[in-house]
């Protein structure tokens, strides 16, 4: 019985551990993830650029980006769509900035809050853009990759 207790104990005492850990590798996961994110949008951005922002997404990544794609739906060949519509957007912009404000985690989350501006020539719309914006975009994470990603931006 006191062996028991005992591997029961270290049990709980190594998932309690795990999870702070965890939530520390969370926040280093974010940063790794937003610059991955921030070099497939500059003006000399790389299909290998794309293919390392790809590799911390699932394969049935959801994606949801306020108020234009309200769809979040998990579906196997999802990073494959993102994948091609990254590729034809790549190289658009002339100029990208972005600074990351803070990041927040919590069970599985990470919460990344960050200002971006871009200026470029919009291949579907065939004309130059420029927005300024504030973003929070929100992970859901799932054995050590994004599952589910909520992007909510206002212009400035």
């Amino acid at each position: 019985m006191k062996t028991c207790i005992a591997l029961l104990s270290a049990l709980i005492f190594s998932v309690s551990a795990h999870s702070f850990a965890n939530e520390q590798d969370l926040t280093k996961f974010g940063e790794e993830y937003f610059k991955a994110y921030t070099q497939t949008q500059r003006p000399d951005a790389t299909e290998q650029d794309i293919e390392n922002y790809l590799s911390f997404l699932t394969d049935d990544v959801g994606s949801q980006h306020f108020p234009n794609d309200m769809d979040d739906t998990r579906k196997p060949g999802n990073k494959a769509k993102m994948r091609k519509g990254m590729n034809y957007y790549r190289g658009g912009s002339s100029s990208y900035k972005a600074k990351l404000e803070s990041i927040t985690t919590g069970k599985d989350v990470i919460v990344l809050k960050f200002k971006q501006s871009f200026e470029g020539f919009h291949k579907q719309l065939k004309k130059q853009v420029a927005f300024a914006s504030e973003v929070v975009e929100v992970l859901e994470v799932e054995n050590d990759k994004v599952s589910v990603i909520r992007i909510y931006a206002k212009s400035l």
